[in-house]
């Protein structure tokens, strides 16, 4: 009995990750609107990448896995806190140099996976070159962000807008890489080798 053939989650959880973090970046950059930003947080950025995420749990992959199900969590709980703030009547402008969103509460959130992001990135030594990217760029762009929120330096939010916008471009070039790879028989797009070796 041939043995079945499985698709890669991570595709569907690097399409949702890379999509929704360019448009949120758009939306920093003043070129779109909020709107779509929660519409994608939930479903796509969230939902499809929580669900990419769980799948992983099922081929035994820990850092696919708590990462997927983790900026999953990340996208549903961004779109939530957005939608608390409007109950609480918190509307989201710069006053005294901070973006009161329930205070500073949306930049002790970004700070918390700030550290989050670290251990991810740790991590990505030991996969690949494209993977050590994307979490080198996020990791530098949830610093950004918290500048910019809990300190107030506004003239970052353009440039981290910016290296985030990298970060969404190397979570496409993996899928595109695992999608081509499959497609075309062979590898297209090269991800790089691990800059830390298993022993």
């Amino acid at each position: 009995m041939a043995e079945e053939k499985l698709a890669n989650p991570a595709v569907v959880g690097l399409a949702g990750f890379g999509t929704t973090t360019l448009l949120l970046q758009l939306h920093n950059l003043g070129l779109c609107g909020s709107g779509v930003i929660f519409c994608m947080a939930l479903a796509f950025g969230g939902a499809a990448q929580l669900l990419a995420g769980l799948q992983e749990f099922k081929t035994g992959n820990n850092f696919g896995y708590s990462a997927f199900s983790s900026y999953g969590a990340f996208w549903i709980g961004l779109a939530l806190v957005f939608m608390v703030s409007d109950f609480q009547a918190s509307p989201n402008t710069w006053i005294g140099g901070h973006l009161k969103i329930g205070a500073t509460d949306l930049g002790w959130f970004l700070f918390a996976y700030t550290l989050l992001t670290v251990i991810f990135w740790i991590g990505s030594f030991a996969v690949h070159t494209a993977m050590l990217c994307t979490f080198t760029t996020l990791l530098l762009g949830f610093i950004g962000l918290d500048l910019v929120i809990i300190c107030g330096m506004k003239n970052l939010l353009a440039p981290t807008a910016w290296v985030l916008i990298v970060c969404a471009l190397c979570a496409w070039y993996m899928m595109a890489s695992t999608i081509f790879a499959q497609v075309f028989g062979r590898n297209v797009l090269p991800v790089g080798k691990p800059w830390v070796s298993k022993p």
